[in-house]
């Protein structure tokens, strides 16, 4: 039977059309592989860049926090007119006057707090959720609370969507630590603090770490490490200057 003109017109636009769709969805996955390789050897560089800032500090870097940071795509944690300077050692605007930290400081604090893969440890700042990503790599569970509600809830749907199924989000006032899941092997507050709150000292573990930055909110703040030996004593010693966005509380 001889195919009606109409039919056979429509026909063969409609597989014009299909192979149109499939080699521009072909360009497109090709795009985002050469681009995702980019964003891989860009963060190789940022990584022997922390590696080569530690040895000239007289440091080690810690080999295990450096493979995490390899790994965790910081590009997928900013907003999309930022990620070409994901990979610069450098803080980030991340909306809601919040940032997201300098990688350096991020391998520093990770580094301080001696993750070990049974720990679970409590982040007080979730912000973007970089750093509890960083951190989710290398122990057994994160607790994070941000303060900001938009930024809980599109930082938990982040971190889901990435696999990162160890980091549980809420939104709250982290002053107050979150004590259903204490005591903390370790605590990082990624927010410039007044002073070291007690509840936190009060949820960190015999043994446990915490890093903290203190000082003036609109200047620049200690960033501190706190040590609760076994016997429950607190030390208290300052690593370096730091500047972060400061904490800020539930009004009572």
């Amino acid at each position: 039977m001889t195919e009606p003109a109409a039919l056979s017109w429509l026909w063969h636009r409609s597989g014009r059309l299909a192979l149109l769709t499939a080699l521009s969805l072909v360009a497109e996955s090709s795009a985002q592989a050469e681009s995702e390789k980019a964003y891989s050897e860009a963060r190789a560089r940022l990584v022997e860049s922390i590696r080569g800032y530690a040895r000239s500090m007289g440091e080690k870097a810690d080999p295990q926090v450096l493979a995490a940071m390899r790994t965790v795509p910081r590009h997928r944690f900013v907003p999309d007119a930022q990620r070409s300077d994901a990979y610069r050692d450098r803080p980030l605007p991340i909306g809601e006057g919040q940032t997201i930290s300098q990688p350096t400081i991020v391998a520093m604090m990770t580094h301080l707090l001696k993750p070990d893969p049974g720990d679970v440890m409590l982040e007080v700042g979730t912000g973007s959720g970089y750093q509890a990503a960083v951190l989710s790599r290398l122990v057994d569970h994160v607790y994070s609370i941000e303060i900001v509600e938009a930024l809980a809830r599109t930082s938990a749907k982040r971190l889901a969507a990435l696999g990162y199924d160890n980091v549980t989000v809420r939104h709250g006032d982290g002053y107050a630590g979150w004590p259903q899941h204490g005591p903390f092997d370790g605590i990082i507050v990624t927010a410039g603090a007044k002073h070291v709150p007690p509840p936190l000292v009060e949820q960190l573990k015999p043994g446990g770490r915490m890093v903290i930055p203190v000082g003036r909110s609109l200047g620049t703040q200690e960033l501190r490490l706190i040590v609760k030996d076994g016997k429950g004593r607190v030390t208290s010693r300052t690593i370096t200057p730091v500047r972060f966005v400061p904490l800020t509380r539930n009004p009572d």
